[in-house]
């Protein structure tokens, strides 16, 4: 996959983009919010800007050039802040998933809602036909923001690993990003 050539993507009001290290101090930020913590399941336990910037010269640019994960920025379009992040991975040949999480102050204005449907594309441009995700039965937000961007659930909730290795009861959800 070769998300790169196929970035930035925006709306009028958000952008979806490479994480750059003018990002760091706000995705550091981020991740230590009640809210990213107890939802996103992140893979490391703490983010500060310094370990963003290590993180995007290595295993980002790394998943981005071999088009195995892509750890974008939702970003204000007229402002270039960092809102938060939506992130591709486990991509096969037709499929990918993806997650996202928001900073408080970018939540509200359908920031989740945009880089979604802008990643639907990016997915399609890529020549997948999936996307899936997962959230958390009782992140009642998440699931609102998934099905308005037409995700539907697929199957009963079950029990399963997070990508922060904690167990959770998850929703599954799909979209077919060929329509």
């Amino acid at each position: 996959m070769n998300f790169r050539g196929l970035l930035p993507r925006s709306t009028d009001t958000v952008s979806l983009r490479e994480l750059e290290y003018g990002d760091a101090d706000r995705y550091a930020e981020g991740t230590t919010d009640p809210d990213v913590r107890r939802f996103a399941h992140l893979p490391e336990a703490q983010y500060t800007p310094r370990r963003v910037r290590e993180l995007i010269d290595s295993t980002l640019e790394q998943g981005i050039t071999s088009g195995a994960l892509a750890v974008l920025a939702i970003a204000d379009t007229r402002t270039e802040q960092f809102l938060g992040s939506l992130v591709v991975y486990d991509v096969t040949p037709t499929s990918a998933e993806v997650g996202f999480w928001l900073l408080p102050d970018g939540r509200g204005r359908g920031a989740a809602g945009a880089a979604l449907r802008l990643a639907k594309g990016l997915a399609r441009d890529a020549g997948l036909h999936r996307l899936r995700a997962r959230t958390m039965v009782d992140n009642t937000a998440s699931r609102g923001v998934l099905e308005r961007a037409g995700f539907t659930p697929e199957g009963p909730p079950s029990v399963d690993t997070a990508p922060s290795g904690e167990t959770a009861t998850m929703q599954d959800f799909t979209l077919d990003v060929r329509g």
